[in-house]
């Protein structure tokens, strides 16, 4: 039995997964629907998006928020963070440009979440 805090709504359920030989898994705790598949995703398959800042010119401040835009597998984090060090964007840029497509071949491109 494996637990875990469900972080899908602002509930933070406490969680119980167990996984069957046969590979069932079987969730427990969940206060809301969304917490089974998260729980079973989080077991076999953990990710996350990603939410950093990376350099830029002329703006009004010295570093630009980003995210990815969607999930990418959990054990890629740092490699993806290594990538961010390697950029500096020029000013003006808005809210949504993508600044790397498709980051380390996952499919989440890394996009700007402020205007500046």
């Amino acid at each position: 039995m494996r637990e875990m805090i469900c972080i899908v709504c602002p509930k933070g359920c406490r969680l119980q997964v167990d996984e069957k030989p046969d590979g069932e898994i079987i969730v427990m705790g969940n206060g809301c629907n969304r917490g089974i598949p998260y729980a079973k995703k989080e077991l076999t398959n953990p990710t996350r998006v990603i939410t950093s800042t990376v350099k830029i010119r002329g703006g009004i401040h010295k570093r630009l928020p980003v995210k990815t835009s969607t999930d990418i597998p959990k054990g890629l984090n740092f490699d993806v963070m290594r990538e961010l060090e390697k950029i500096e964007v020029e000013a003006p840029i808005k809210v949504g440009t993508v600044l790397i497509k498709n980051v380390l071949g996952t499919g989440a491109d890394i996009v700007a979440t402020r205007n500046m």
